[in-house]
């Protein structure tokens, strides 16, 4: 949706050394935001996202308007039933319903072999891979690793918003994943006890007191299945840790994705 960082540019750097013609699209959908969330206010910054697209090598923009995509009367939007309920889908109702459809209307009119989607937004990684699936639309989805400031912050358009105070607190988001995964890193498979070092490290005090004054609402803490969504009791075949929660006005999201034990531990750093 434009209001581009390193994350979205990773996305261009793995298409252009996977593909002989790259192209990209920003539109800040409309229909993936429900009442009173960021639509309005989201961060819109179209002359210099063009200019870092052409820097990394992008060869097409494709910049449409809402009424390109939404042609006036328009009522046909594609339901990705009940995996949209999960996750982000559970507090954002319609979300997801909104993210399939702008989503196959791009590919219905780019038409690529491959589509690349930023790991960070795992349960819009999982939606459309049902998407893709249930549709047999001729694309394969790529999800390319999340990408993260030096302290360990995953990188969104949202992190504009916060203020420098705000910032600090939301390192809470990626210190509740580092927790759930140093039992990992012990042998701990067991999904309730995963989840409980992420409630128990999102409920600790900023060392920094000014960070401390900043609420945390959580949204949700979860460890599911990273296809289905569906929460899981054992993670030995792999997993999802997922965080969603509110530093002060501003809802952020984290994540790791947990190979199955018997892969290669996956080497994230916070």
């Amino acid at each position: 949706m434009g209001a581009l960082h390193a994350g979205h540019l990773s996305l261009v750097a793995t298409a252009r050394a996977q593909n002989s013609l790259v192209a990209a699209s920003i539109f800040v959908n409309p229909t993936q935001f429900g009442p009173g969330e960021d639509f309005a206010n989201y961060p819109r910054t179209f002359d210099d996202d063009c200019a870092q697209l052409a820097s990394a090598g992008v060869d097409l923009l494709f910049a449409p308007s809402a009424v390109d995509i939404y042609p006036p009367g328009n009522t046909t939007f594609i339901d990705p039933g009940p995996i949209a309920t999960r996750l982000d889908g559970a507090s954002r109702p319609g979300h997801f319903r909104g993210v399939a459809t702008i989503v196959t209307r791009l590919f219905a009119i780019v038409a690529p072999d491959r589509a690349y989607f930023g790991q960070k937004d795992a349960a819009q990684v999982a939606v459309l891979r049902h998407i893709v699936r249930d549709l047999n639309l001729p694309v394969t989805l790529i999800a390319c690793p999340i990408v993260r400031e030096p302290d360990g912050l995953a990188m969104s358009s949202r992190n504009r918003y916060l203020s420098p105070v705000e910032r600090k607190r939301a390192l809470i988001l990626s210190r509740a994943l580092t927790a759930a995964r140093k039992l990992v890193d012990s042998g701990e498979t067991r999904a309730d006890s995963l989840r409980t070092a992420m409630l128990n490290t999102l409920d600790l005090p900023d060392p920094d007191p000014a960070a401390a004054a900043v609420p945390v609402r959580l949204d949700y803490a979860a460890v599911v299945d990273p296809d289905t969504l569906l929460p899981l009791d054992d993670t030995s075949n792999g997993a999802l840790l997922a965080v969603a929660a509110f530093i002060g006005p501003t809802r952020l999201i984290d994540n790791l994705l947990l190979p199955p034990r018997s892969s290669s531990p996956q080497r994230s750093s916070f």
